[in-house]
């Protein structure tokens, strides 16, 4: 296929890795990767995670990447390029950024409250009982915010993928990065001896984190630790959301595919892992082990203003730098969710970039707004398949990463693993001369391995199966 002129493109290597990562470090993993690993014995779940990152999210994350580049397509249109009857599933992996773009602006407007709460000095107030739920079910607040969130997300894929994308996530990503160390080696530092007299320390905390508990530990409970991990890689590679599907399709043809989905692997684990060193020791020193058993909204937004303000003077500044942090993981990974959405607009309906960031702003606003009533005049509770409880947001949460993102991965792997051959793969990641480590591991797993984990994964994940 023929190179697309008038297709945007990264300046280089380290523009689409940078965009890829900062796509990848976002709000699951910072809030999610923590309570999962605490939940599921520390450095059990850890191992698990990197060997599944190793085998099963590269085979994803290669797929993507090399669709991409092949068809210089987005989602939306380039699994009607790889093979026209498939062109259905490009329909689905469009589907799910749209459901997820307005609830993760919703998300993103709390964490600009929280960094304002920190910036002006009010810590202490955000560590109150009641604060965040009396914030989420206000009547304008949330609603202003997610306008300010999802305009500055628009403001960045209006500017295209040189000057929007690739030029603010070079200035992003690094910050980011910086900001996870710090946190992180501030939270290992730090001890505190609560009312009873017991004293816990960081050092402690990471060794809860970093230490596989084996202790009770049975089939089911390994099951349930590998499923655990192998629904991490969905967040920490954003794979199976059409994102790494449009990036890939910014690389140019002679870029080392290889080399860039080794850097992005490396960097979204070191993130990952960085993320938990920043959490799990901080809310160990001051909550013990039963205060590491939040997960969600609760975690980001309850315990840890809680932990700050029980750091003293010191915790207005770690939290306003920690917000600060998670500001950036959240703005980088909503553009490339809002650019994969954009980008198929434009390639299925011919639109110009900025008519098609338009219709696509105003409907994440729309449906923004839905989502933000879902905790005041729409509020109401059902029960899902797996048994929670849930609202709107839980509900779009549940559609897309429960439901369709498995769909979307199990497709891709038959797709390619069966009707057009993993060649098809191998030689776009070949075709600049540059070798494709680990091929032979790749071919197993998208034939074989990585289609029947992903069945397991949404029987469960839909509550089907429930004996694991």
């Amino acid at each position: 296929m023929k190179q697309d002129k008038s297709r945007n493109s990264f300046s280089g290597s380290l523009g689409f890795v940078l965009a890829a990562a900062g796509s990848a470090v976002g709000l699951g993993n910072i809030w999610r990767f923590p309570y999962l690993a605490a939940k599921d014995g520390g450095g059990l779940f850890l191992v698990m995670y990197l060997l599944l990152a190793l085998t099963f999210g590269f085979t994803l994350l290669t797929t993507e990447i090399a669709i991409g580049r092949k068809t210089k397509q987005s989602p939306l249109t380039a699994y009607g390029v790889i093979h026209k009857k498939w062109k259905p599933l490009g329909v689905i992996a469009c589907l799910v950024p749209v459901i997820i773009l307005p609830y993760y602006c919703v998300i993103g407007g709390w964490v600009v409250k929280y960094f304002l709460t920190y910036l002006t000095g009010s810590g202490d107030a955000a560590a109150q009982d009641g604060y965040f739920s009396e914030f989420i079910s206000g009547d304008v607040q949330p609603i202003l915010l997610l306008v300010v969130f999802l305009f500055a997300v628009a403001f960045i894929v209006f500017r295209g993928v040189n000057k929007g994308i690739e030029s603010s996530s070079k200035i992003i990503m690094p910050v980011l990065l910086l900001l996870v160390i710090g946190i992180a080696v501030f939270s290992l530092t730090i001890h505190h001896t609560d009312d009873a007299g017991v004293a816990r320390t960081g050092m402690e905390g990471l060794k809860i984190y970093v230490i596989p508990d084996l202790e009770g530990l049975t089939v089911k409970g390994f099951f349930t630790v590998l499923l655990d991990a192998m629904s991490q890689l969905f967040f920490s590679l954003s794979v199976a959301m059409g994102i790494m599907i449009a990036y890939g399709s910014y690389v140019r043809d002679d870029a080392n595919l290889m080399k860039s989905i080794n850097q992005i692997e490396f960097f979204d684990t070191l993130v990952a892992f960085l993320a938990g060193v920043m959490i799990i020791p901080a809310v160990y020193v001051f909550m013990g082990k039963e205060g590491m058993a939040a997960s969600g909204p609760s975690l980001m937004f309850v315990s840890l203003p809680k932990v700050f303000s029980a750091m003293g003077a010191v915790g207005n500044i770690i939290g306003c730098l920690f917000f600060a942090m998670v500001l950036f993981a959240a703005l980088t990974s909503a553009v490339s969710v809002m650019e994969a959405i954009v980008a198929s607009f434009m390639d299925q309906f011919h639109m110009t970039r900025i008519k098609a960031a338009a219709v696509e702003t105003a409907i994440a606003l729309i449906a923004g707004i839905i989502v933000c009533l879902g905790y005041n005049a729409l509020l109401f509770d059902i029960v899902l398949p797996n048994g929670a409880h849930a609202q709107i947001l839980d509900i779009m949460d549940y559609i897309s990463n429960n439901a369709l993102m498995p769909v979307v991965a199990i497709g891709t792997c038959i797709l390619i693993g069966w009707v057009v051959k993993p060649k098809v793969i191998t030689d776009e990641v070949e075709k600049t001369g540059c070798k494709f480590g680990r091929k032979g591991l790749y071919y197993v797993m998208i034939k074989f391995i990585a289609p029947v984990l992903l069945v397991i994964l949404l029987l469960k994940s839909v509550g089907i199966l429930k004996a694991i």
